[in-house]
């Protein structure tokens, strides 16, 4: 067992190492099973805060990443930005607040069939997964998003996506949005009404 002192450490060392994000039992595999590594990591991301890297958790994962405001300064070429059709972004979306969500499910809230194309590009980018099958007629295919969606966006859990307040404040609904988020509020109040 690791002596308490080397215990940080030990863990900034296995994380170092990883060529991929480490959950916490991973990192326990590692330094043993009976130490208290998530001490470890608040103190090894309390060292690095402010930094130019730091210590970060994406779902459930933990990874050493270049700070955001220095990220700028390791690019010798510009990041060609993934242009998504409005199908995908809003197939994404449904995936992300929705998750485990069906293919008929998802083209059920978009009001419109997606073609095969826009699950598979979302998948490409490592934004989207099968998660396995739905235990109803037909076993359709369930979809989540993935860690890589989570440190795309800088999201450390699906909980930090925006609600439908946020959206609003920052004048990303549009009047149509709008109109069926009040109508959903104002019918989620009279049934509330009508149940008291």
């Amino acid at each position: 067992m690791i002596e308490p002192d080397n215990l940080s450490r030990a863990v900034e060392a296995v994380l170092f190492a990883a060529d991929e994000p480490l959950s916490i039992e991973a990192i326990r595999a590692h330094v043993g099973e009976e130490t208290d590594v998530r001490a470890a990591l608040d103190e090894i991301a309390g060292f690095y805060a402010g930094r130019g890297i730091e210590l970060v958790c994406r779902g459930g994962r933990w990874h050493f990443q270049t700070a955001g405001d220095m990220a700028h300064l390791l690019r010798r070429e510009r990041e060609e930005a993934r242009k998504l059709s409005r199908a995908a972004i809003e197939t994404l979306a449904i995936i992300a607040y929705h998750e485990p969500v069906t293919r008929a499910e998802i083209e059920a809230i978009r009001g419109v069939q997606i073609s095969r194309g826009t699950l598979d590009v979302l998948m490409e980018a490592g934004w989207a997964r099968p998660a396995g099958r739905r235990e109803t007629p037909g076993r359709p295919l369930t979809y989540v998003t993935t860690p890589d969606f989570l440190t795309h966006f800088g999201l450390a859990s699906r909980r930090d996506l925006p609600g439908i307040d946020d959206l609003r404040a920052a004048g990303l609904l549009d009047p149509v949005d709008l109109a069926m988020a009040d109508m959903a509020i104002a019918e989620e109040v009279e049934t509330e009404a009508e149940e008291d």
